[in-house]
């Protein structure tokens, strides 16, 4: 329904300056709508209602940091959902969004004059929660509260997929890629850490928005030593052997998902060659050893350079996963690198999802906790309620004047009133 006001002259009437801005019922309820929605992918099903910390250290869930009870200077602590709600009501808080295998802190040993009213007995400590300076409201290489009244450049805030830092798009040594370009993002000291994931960005990163002039310019060029054969090859310039490169043969593979699996049956691939439209079906059988699509990667120039790095969607499927992989990816602590339920965007889908699927018709629960002839009773006056409000509405969007506050009361008020004098009149009937 809509509720526009026309003909309104700006210059004309009095105090038409301070008129205020005119919305229909339908852009309410949309953007209410949108609000509940980004609410639910926020808190990421976490539960409102029971503490966290018997479930352990939680994969994901909505957290949150209390500067009253635990202020700058003293020992970082996180809390769930429920006692952010239940025993930190009125206490400053910073939200954290989510972090990875946090386990709820309210009441240990960190919080001195306060017990959980959820669950009181608690460890003293949970060793293996991280923390970082987001505890204490302090975000970014610059370490600056967000929002900052101090700072008054626009810029978003971009959360490291690694340490789980938040981060000014500024403050990343490149500029981020338009937001709906990438997924996920890595800053400059996690890269320096996971040093290897530079062989990868050259084939799966997103271009940062910085204009490159030459390798020497912006980086180091990686390249190990190539041995006489591979120089070889790369001299050859016609010919068939020439267009099916070992740089292609690789690059098909790379584009696979990573599998650590050494089975020996053979593999069905199609294979491009120069003549316009034709593939051909080669059976390649496997090695009997799984190929290490980074040493692959290593093998080929590739640029390191001092920015953070911007990934798509899909990318963790393509990290290696053997052997020598995963015991270095443990060595650097990023085994949830290769776990795609560990991104932010699973996170926030499951709480879409089990929230929707949660949701509950509050009439449909007051009629199930009515016997029938409540039920019949409510149904009629539901509908009655309905069929005139819609009716009552429809009259201002046919005029295309605004619905008020007073013309609301007016509606329920009349609604009573006729609803007082069925009530009497059955009351009448029946004595």
């Amino acid at each position: 329904m809509e509720a526009a006001a026309e003909g309104a002259d700006p210059g004309s009437g009095c105090g038409a300056g301070a008129e205020e801005p005119v919305v229909s019922l339908a852009e309410v309820l949309a953007e209410n709508e949108e609000l509940e929605k980004e609410a639910r992918a926020v808190l990421g099903g976490s539960d409102h209602e029971r503490c966290s910390y018997s479930q352990g250290a939680v994969k994901r869930q909505a957290l949150y940091a209390c500067s009253t009870c635990t202020p700058p200077g003293g020992e970082p602590a996180g809390i769930c959902l429920a006692c952010s709600y239940e025993c930190h009501g009125t206490h400053r808080l910073f939200e954290l969004y989510t972090k990875r295998n946090f386990r709820c802190d309210c009441g240990n040993s960190k919080f001195k004059n306060l017990q959980c009213k959820l669950l009181p007995e608690k460890c003293k400590v949970n060793s293996g929660n991280k923390y970082n300076d987001n505890f204490y409201g302090l975000y970014c290489t610059c370490k600056r509260p967000y929002p900052d009244p101090e700072d008054e450049i626009p810029d978003e805030m971009i959360q490291c997929i690694v340490c789980e830092d938040w981060f000014h798009g500024r403050h990343l040594g490149a500029v981020p890629p338009e937001s709906g370009d990438f997924h996920e993002m890595v800053c400059q000291a996690c890269m320096s850490h996971c040093h290897f994931l530079w062989a990868y960005a050259a084939q799966l990163a997103v271009p940062a928005l910085t204009k490159v002039n030459s390798l020497e310019d912006e980086g180091i060029v990686l390249k190990v030593e190539e041995s006489e054969d591979q120089k070889k090859e790369i001299k050859k310039e016609s010919g068939v052997e020439h267009q099916e490169t070992k740089e292609e043969k690789q690059m098909e593979q790379f584009n696979e998902p990573s599998t650590s699996s050494g089975s020996a049956c053979p593999e069905v691939k199609r294979t491009f060659f120069s003549v316009p439209y034709i593939c051909v079906l080669m059976v390649v059988p496997k090695s009997e050893e799984p190929v290490c699509k980074l040493k692959e990667l290593q093998s080929k120039p590739f640029l390191k350079k001092d920015t953070a790095t911007f990934w798509p969607s899909n990318w963790r499927s393509k990290l290696c996963t053997c052997e020598d992989c995963l015991k270095m990816y443990s060595e650097l602590e990023v085994q949830f690198l290769t776990d795609e339920c560990d991104t932010v965007l699973a996170y926030e889908n499951k709480g879409t999802t089990d929230q929707e699927t949660e949701r509950r018709d509050p009439l449909m629960d007051t009629l199930n906790s009515m016997n029938r002839v409540q039920q019949v009773e409510l149904i009629c006056e539901y509908n009655d309620l309905k069929t005139e409000l819609t009716d009552y509405l429809r009259r201002f969007a046919d005029e295309g004047t605004v619905v008020k506050r007073e013309d609301i009361q007016h509606f329920f008020e009349e609604f009573q009133s006729r609803k007082r004098r069925r009530t009497n009149r059955m009351q009448y009937y029946c004595s």
